[in-house]
């Protein structure tokens, strides 16, 4: 009404959650996560490739490259390195039991071959950069992630064998037995992650605790 002092509301300040905050400054950016995607796929393509050639020690140095690039860039090295090496021991296991069951072949490697190549072993590693980077949506996902591994796994394999890495000696005792190994590790890999993130700083991990 006229004659009446205007009320004046203070305006509302909304005042951001610390916690909330500090999950998105713990997560890597997206440019890393990019880098991370492509220098994976980079890496994988010329290990394959490089198998297929019977010249699989310069994929391997395409991979030592990716994985020296990983530990770099991380925030934490040591963490980065101990996940990768528990990864490869994880990974070894389950190539050493393709080839003694006489499920696959590779390559360079004879008939009569008891163990998995360096490469197909390197491949695991390789892998172990991208689950607290690329990967990492799929942490707290572990049903989610054991989907995925059952079906990404195989096809992954599939497509080595595709590019002349490896072959098939039992299609479908391979596909089967990749599709369970994935899905039952994948999920194991990325609670490892959980454990060994070394992609968050001290000071944000500190800030969570």
């Amino acid at each position: 009404m006229v004659g009446e002092p205007l009320s004046i509301r203070a305006p509302l300040v909304t005042t951001p959650n610390p916690a909330s905050l500090m999950n998105r400054l713990d997560e890597p950016t997206l440019g890393l996560k990019a880098s991370n995607f492509v220098v994976f796929q980079l890496a994988w393509v010329a290990a394959v490739v490089s198998a297929s050639q019977e010249q699989a020690a310069y994929g391997s140095f395409v991979v030592l490259a990716a994985l020296a690039w990983h530990l770099v860039v991380a925030h934490r090295a040591q963490r980065e390195a101990v996940l990768m090496v528990s990864v490869t021991l994880i990974g070894f296991v389950v190539e050493a039991l393709q080839v003694r069951l006489g499920f696959v072949r590779y390559a360079e490697s004879s008939a009569n071959a008891l163990w998995p190549p360096v490469w197909i072993v390197f491949m695991w590693p390789l892998l172990g950069i991208t689950l607290n980077v690329s990967l990492r949506w799929l942490r707290d996902r572990p049903f989610v992630a054991a989907l995925l591994g059952s079906v990404c796994g195989p096809l992954a394999f599939a497509g080595g064998v595709r590019l002349g890495a490896a072959e098939f000696v039992d299609t479908i005792a391979a596909l089967a037995s990749q599709s369970l190994a994935w899905a039952a590790l994948l999920p194991i890999t990325f609670a490892l992650a959980r454990r060994f993130d070394g992609m968050v700083s001290i000071q944000c991990e500190a800030s969570n605790a």
